[in-house]
């Protein structure tokens, strides 16, 4: 009777152990197969990098070069872009993101500089000494002074011209018209004024000392005459220039002097007559451009029939340039001037943002023009473009290039996925792939045609391999396809 209790106790203690050895072994192998699958879904770096240098790229880990730090892994993202930043829309609505659209259209521009008023140095007149004399008598005049179209400056006596006057006056009472007519000839080529030798001839009477006038209606640049001067033959006695037009000298800049034409209308407001606008024209675009200030000179022409325009006044230009019959434009804030480039923030799908490089051309109202980088109907970053590339840079994802902005517009879109080589004939490559998340296609096993034969060349069945393919009318076709190494 006391067997039996002590049989069913140790029957008791030995299923209890061996229940626990069987747990025991089902938890090990339980955390063995975490940890293989752990090991299968680890992803392997792509690269290393250095966040401070992230455009250097290496193929293992260690201490940077550059910081005394380590280098960080960079990883391939979800969905497989590596060139791309990937935002939720929540994160977008809270940095405030604004999106632009490139449209196609014409970009007028109006030119704002500021022009300084200047003497019309064609309307010039010389007044000079045409024979050696003496001064002897100033008028009350000085540099500066207004003066009108015959106004006196000087009486000068030439005894060169009074010894000439009475010879002439003498053979008037003679019959011989060849004598008198030669008379007169040396007193014009002695320098005596046409209008001087008429008043002689009318009057009779000889004229030692001749008044010189002001030829032109304008102001006294230079006065070189004083009582009492001798004279030489040629001496300049005075400068004047006249006040009938002034010119206005502006200065553009270089990059935006595209669209001026000689001739064309140009608008000017002067401080000092701000109820006045002045209608001029472009006169002409010097040929020297300022290489401190990197700026074309203009010339314009203005008016100025009643004198209050004078040299040394200042004036707002408009001028009018006309912009390209069609292009592309975006907001000039959507652009990063980096000083060697221009960058855009290209908005895809999937909240999916790329750096891409962009060549600019005339800017006008809050626009820019787009020569190349861009498509229409593409969307680009408006607002908050700094953080992504910023973020951008930490990533070390390198703005796409214009060449190559320009060879992707000309190419159907590629959407790349994951997979292994099955098999390669010369119908093209049989794979089994992951999902095309771009097209919403799910992972399979077919064949695809190549773009080109050398596509193939160092792959062999089991490679595991990224590639993009394109979609046409004859379905899908490989474009690229990029070695991955293989998994342990």
């Amino acid at each position: 009777m006391s067997r039996f209790p002590w049989n069913t106790s140790a029957l008791l203690v030995l299923t209890l152990a061996i229940g626990g050895a069987g747990g025991y072994w089902l938890a090990r192998k339980a955390q063995a197969q975490a940890s293989v699958a752990a090991a299968a879904t680890e992803r392997k770096p792509l690269y290393w990098y250095d966040p401070m240098v992230p455009q250097q790229h290496f193929d293992a880990p260690g201490k940077s070069p550059f910081m005394d730090m380590q280098l960080v892994p960079k990883y391939a993202d979800s969905d497989g872009d590596t060139a791309a930043i990937r935002i939720e829309p929540g994160i977008q609505q809270n940095l405030g993101m604004r999106l632009a659209t490139v449209s196609l259209g014409k970009l007028d521009r109006t030119l704002q500089v500021t022009g300084l008023l200047t003497f019309n140095d064609r309307d010039v007149a010389l007044l000079q000494a045409r024979a050696g004399g003496f001064v002897e008598r100033t008028y009350a005049l000085a540099p500066g002074d207004v003066v009108k179209a015959g106004a006196p400056v000087a009486d000068i006596l030439v005894p060169e011209w009074a010894g000439l006057q009475e010879e002439y006056l003498a053979l008037r009472s003679t019959s011989e018209p060849a004598l008198l007519a030669a008379a007169r000839q040396r007193l014009l080529l002695a320098g005596m004024p046409a209008t001087l030798v008429e008043q002689l001839a009318r009057s009779g009477r000889a004229r030692p000392v001749i008044t010189l006038t002001s030829p032109i209606a304008g102001v006294i640049r230079e006065l070189d005459v004083r009582t009492g001067m001798t004279l030489a033959a040629g001496a300049p006695l005075a400068r004047i220039n006249g006040l009938g037009q002034v010119w206005l000298e502006a200065a553009v800049p270089e990059t935006q002097a595209a669209g001026l034409k000689v001739g064309q209308a140009v608008d000017a407001r002067l401080p000092a007559f701000p109820d006045r606008p002045v209608t001029g024209t472009l006169a002409s675009i010097l040929p020297e451009n300022d290489q401190q200030s990197r700026t074309l000179r203009l010339r314009i022409e203005l008016p100025n029939a009643d004198g209050q325009l004078r040299p040394g006044m200042t004036a707002q230009v408009s001028l009018d340039l006309a912009g390209q019959s069609a292009v592309l434009q975006i907001p000039s804030e959507a652009v990063i001037r980096t000083g060697k480039r221009n960058l855009v923030m290209l908005a895809e799908d999937q909240g999916r943002f790329r750096p891409v490089e962009v060549r600019l051309g005339q800017e006008n109202g809050g626009l820019v023009a787009v020569l190349q980088g861009l498509q229409e109907g593409q969307r680009v970053v408006a607002s908050g473009q700094f953080l992504i590339d910023s973020e951008a840079s930490l990533k070390g994802i390198e703005a796409r290039t214009v060449d190559e902005s320009a060879a992707t517009m000309t190419k159907p879109a590629v959407h790349e996925a994951d997979g292994r080589i099955v098999e390669i004939t010369a119908q093209g490559m049989t794979i089994s792939h992951g999902p095309f998340n771009t097209l919403g296609m799910p992972g399979m096993t077919m064949t695809f045609a190549l773009a080109r034969p050398e596509l193939a060349e160092g792959l062999k069945p089991g490679d595991r391999i990224r590639f993009g393919v394109s979609q046409g009318d004859a379905g899908l076709v490989i474009e690229q396809v990029r070695k991955q190494e293989q998994q342990p």
